[in-house]
């Protein structure tokens, strides 16, 4: 009895084999056309429109277009309630340039902005080196550092305004314990803007501490344990291991609380309103004394550009430069 044998149809080489046999090679891809591309980046533009379009309608009615307005506004001579205004092109940024209290109002915007920025970053960063340690009631601790920051500007500055009364107040109480007078904190200078400075520091502080306090959690311990074991003092360590460490967050906080600072208004209406003789009536607080006190809405506009343009310089500048110095770890 003869076997026979059938090869595999897989073991036979595919040239030898019948060509009705023969596996046939996969089709290629056919290239995407033009047309289901753009299809795919309208698709992609209607659902980015879809997702973005609200915020961006937001955006140009609540604060583009009152930019704009501003803008149109500064250029006329308008003041609140009358029927019509007149066109003065430049004037109100001239007569702003050239008024005598633009100086003075100018350098007290200055001094309180460089007092409160620089006053809350040093302090703020002490604070969170502190509440960064293994202390007792360290969470209740944090939780009153960040309390005054959410309490409204407003209410704030009344609540101060008891405790630097200079007959009655607590300040005195505790300075009279010592044997020291109370300054005249509403009537003499520099007084009232020390005043002012102090409350937003006290206001602000546990936010900048905040801010810090999550930058220093995440530096990493290895770090400090290699140059602990280097011979480098806390001092040291802190210095060259931690602050470099902790420059994102800096530029941070250097950027968002200087454009606060700049645009205070709540504190000194509360305690100064501005006095005494304009002693702590910084940009913001003239917009509003010009617009709403004295009904300049043209002129009030014209100072609001010029905070507008400040800002912008400033962050540019902050953006320019000081990023240079920040480490991205």
């Amino acid at each position: 009895m003869t076997t026979v044998i059938t090869p595999d149809a897989d073991a036979v080489p595919a040239a030898s084999r019948p060509p009705g046999d023969r596996p046939r090679p996969p089709a290629p891809r056919r290239p995407a056309t033009r047309r289901s591309s753009a299809r795919r980046r309208r698709r992609a533009l209607w659902w980015a429109l879809l997702l973005a379009g609200p915020n961006v309608l937001l955006l140009l009615v609540f604060t583009y277009r009152p930019l704009v307005e501003s803008f149109y506004l500064s250029t006329l001579q308008w003041n609140l309630g009358a029927p019509s205004a007149r066109f003065v092109g430049l004037g109100n940024y001239v007569e702003w340039f050239a008024a005598p209290t633009t100086g003075r109002v100018v350098t007290t915007t200055v001094v309180f902005t460089v007092a409160t920025v620089g006053g809350a970053l040093v302090l703020g960063l002490g604070l969170a080196l502190l509440l960064n340690r293994r202390l007792v009631g360290r969470t209740v601790a944090r939780t009153v550092a960040f309390a005054p920051y959410v309490l409204s500007g407003f209410a704030v500055g009344i609540l101060w305004l008891f405790i630097f009364d200079p007959r009655y107040g607590l300040l005195q109480e505790l300075l009279g314990r010592v044997g020291l007078s109370s300054p005249a904190w509403y009537t003499e200078r520099p007084w009232p803007l020390v005043m002012v400075i102090v409350v937003y520091l006290w206001k602000n502080l546990g936010y900048v501490a905040l801010i810090y306090l999550a930058g220093l959690q995440s530096v990493p311990q290895d770090l400090r344990d290699a140059a602990a074991l280097d011979g480098a003092s806390p001092a040291r360590t802190l210095r060259s291991v931690v602050l470099p460490l902790l420059t994102p967050t800096t530029f941070f906080l250097l950027v968002t609380m200087l454009l606060a600072s700049l645009q205070s208004f709540d504190i000194i209406k509360a305690m100064t309103q501005g006095g005494p003789l304009g002693s702590t009536t910084t940009l913001m607080y003239s917009i509003y004394e010009e617009g709403f006190v004295n009904g300049r809405a043209g002129y009030a506009s014209a100072v609001a550009t010029i905070l507008f343009v400040s800002l912008l310089v400033v962050t540019a500048v902050q953006l320019r430069y000081v990023q240079r110095k920040v480490h991205y770890a």
